[in-house]
């Protein structure tokens, strides 16, 4: 495929905030074996705030999808004078093939046949070998195995970097005991918990618990009115955080005790910071797009039959988010209390 080590290496993964996550460890990975590599990416604009700046990002190309038809233009007219050595195609859905096609390297990496969806594999010179359904975390790793380039060990390095600590201790100030941050609402109505039922926690995270009660995420419609429902029905104060943005969301999240989210980019980026979370999936596979190796005890799993031992797949299934009951909640929350309470107040930020 390749006879020597890359030095400009193109990323085709334009979607969501997680897995924007799920690509860092690949770029750390590509610089620490491979000196002086520049990794350009083409992101989307969201995510794209996420990662601007970290230190294995050398450069960002923004697709944004609300152009129409014209970011398709403009993501062509930006790769024209930029060649690569590899490009690695991440997503597989068709819009992407289309942005690896406007790429210009001798190899263009993809998935396998089997995997790639919406004829991807067309847009690719090269895939990587069919495997049965792993976590998405480590299906990007194959990309650094046809390469043979080790993965381990596995980091992120997600921050908060040096010129984010003052705004971390400024909002900390505001809190006299630790935050949970929940998260109200994902990109998919199918995926979000029932706000009355964050309410609920939220008193008992409050009251019995000794946390303060944090809500997070962004300001679309369906955020703002989770938002409304929980400070309307919750009997305790709870500071609402929607729209701080993702880079003070990283801060938010680091020096949290305990997160708590569905199935979306803030519990990945939970997991990244090593912060305990409780993740509730329902309608996702928790195998494939759950938390990375990490707080699986404290994973909230009603996306399967009990019982059931159901495969790695990309399958979804409706309706099942409703089945997680705040007992489910609090039960994991005291989970954490036994197993993680300490650790986690104990690295929290100064000045809270």
């Amino acid at each position: 495929m390749l006879t020597r080590p890359p030095r400009r290496v193109g990323i085709v993964m334009m979607s969501a905030v997680g897995d924007a996550v799920h690509v860092l460890p690949v770029l750390t990975a590509l610089k620490r074996h491979v000196p002086g590599v520049h990794v350009t990416w083409v992101l989307q604009p969201g995510a794209a705030s996420l990662v601007r700046g970290h230190w294995a990002v050398d450069e960002i190309v923004e697709f944004d999808r609300a152009l129409g038809w014209r970011a398709y233009l403009a993501v062509r007219r930006a790769l024209a004078t930029r060649p690569f050595d590899v490009v690695l195609a991440l997503q597989v859905y068709f819009k992407a093939g289309i942005v690896t096609s406007f790429t210009r390297a001798p190899v263009k990496l993809g998935f396998d046949r089997t995997r790639a969806r919406d004829l991807n594999w067309l847009f690719t010179t090269d895939r990587i070998p069919p495997r049965d359904g792993q976590h998405v975390q480590d299906q990007y790793f194959e990309f650094l195995e046809a390469l043979h380039i080790p993965h381990e060990p596995v980091t992120w390095d997600l921050g908060p970097w040096d010129g984010e600590r003052a705004w971390q201790r400024s909002f900390f100030q505001q809190f006299d005991r630790p935050i949970a941050p929940i998260v109200v609402g994902t990109s998919k109505a199918e995926k979000d918990w029932l706000p009355e039922r964050w309410a609920e926690v939220s008193d008992a995270l409050y009251g019995d618990f000794g946390l303060q009660p944090v809500l997070v995420g962004g300001r679309s419609g369906r955020e703002l009115a989770a938002e409304r429902t929980i400070l309307d029905r919750a009997r305790v104060p709870v500071v609402s955080a929607l729209g701080s943005g993702l880079r003070n969301l990283v801060g938010i999240l680091d020096g949290a005790a305990l997160a708590l989210s569905p199935d979306t980019g803030p519990l990945h980026m939970a997991v990244a910071l090593d912060r305990p979370v409780i993740a509730l999936m329902g309608y996702t596979n928790p195998k494939r797009v759950g938390p990375y190796r990490r707080f699986h005890d404290l994973l909230i799993d009603a996306y399967g039959e009990p019982g059931e031992d159901y495969p790695i797949s990309m399958e979804n299934r409706p309706g099942r988010m409703a089945r997680i009951t705040v007992r489910d909640v609090l039960d994991r929350v005291e989970r954490w209390r036994v197993a993680y309470a300490g650790a986690s107040t104990a690295s929290a930020p100064p000045n809270r």
